[in-house]
């Protein structure tokens, strides 16, 4: 078996304190498969962005470990998480994040520009023909429909050959097609390039195109599904909102 690209071990996420404190991650154990395509899915507050955050290093677990790419997330100090997020790390988001007055293709390469890393001529063609945005490359966002704009926000995630990227609802703001077109995007990295992709979504259509779902409810992680189809899917789901709602048994 070949060595997860991003993993936990007794993850907990506290904020507050005292009475008012809430336990949104409780003790999660999990592996992120290295070339996979995972979603992570769970009602509201069950703790799934918090999971994700704390894997990519946007916020610090009260305790246990993370490991990205064979490196301690959760031991590293500010200087350097800034560097693993820069170099190892690639995010998408609901919100596009696009600078306005660049082009497609300078949003595509500002990370690499930031760094002052040189441009990948060869990567990056096989980036852009992966999104399928060559005759789009001179073009502002405001020229972009919404999901060619999330095309480029995804393009310029997986520029810097990261170890994994990150994805937040990256569909949350499309209509179905443009949804069609950021997803197909993201599994073909996952086929063509290689990459390894852990998507945080509640939508059951966009879990499909996974190779594998986590389910999370109130802060841990409750169930799993390899190759899903959007109705095995809400299947589980369904099947996880009567557990939830069913009455505790009695203690004898």
């Amino acid at each position: 078996m070949t060595t997860p690209i991003a993993s936990a071990r007794a993850l907990t996420r506290t904020y507050g304190r005292g009475e008012t404190a809430v336990r949104a991650l409780d003790g999660v154990d999990v592996d992120f498969e290295r070339g996979r395509l995972t979603a992570t899915m769970g009602p509201s507050g069950s703790g799934k962005s918090t999971l994700m955050h704390c894997m990519a290093g946007l916020d610090r677990p009260t305790s246990g470990t993370v490991v990205v790419d064979g490196e301690e997330v959760s031991a590293m100090s500010e200087r350097r998480l800034t560097r693993l997020r820069r170099d190892r790390i690639g995010f998408v988001f609901q919100a596009f994040n696009l600078v306005p007055t660049l082009t497609a293709l300078e949003n595509i390469t500002l990370p690499l520009d930031i760094a002052r890393r040189p441009v990948d001529r060869a990567h990056l063609d096989a980036v852009v023909r992966a999104v399928g945005l060559a005759d789009r490359l001179g073009h502002r966002p405001a020229e972009l429909s919404g999901g060619q704009q999330q095309r480029v926000a995804c393009a310029r995630a997986l520029v810097t050959r990261p170890a994994v990227v990150f994805a937040d609802e990256p569909t949350g703001n499309l209509d179905s097609a443009s949804a069609r077109e950021v997803l197909s995007f993201l599994r073909r990295s996952v086929d063509e390039l290689g990459q390894s992709v852990v998507m945080v979504t509640h939508d059951p259509t966009a879990a499909s195109y996974a190779d594998r779902v986590l389910f999370l409810a109130d802060g841990r992680v409750v169930d799993e599904l390899a190759d899903p189809t959007p109705d095995t899917v809400l299947d589980r789901l369904a099947d996880l909102t009567r557990r939830a709602a069913a009455p505790p048994a009695p203690t004898r």
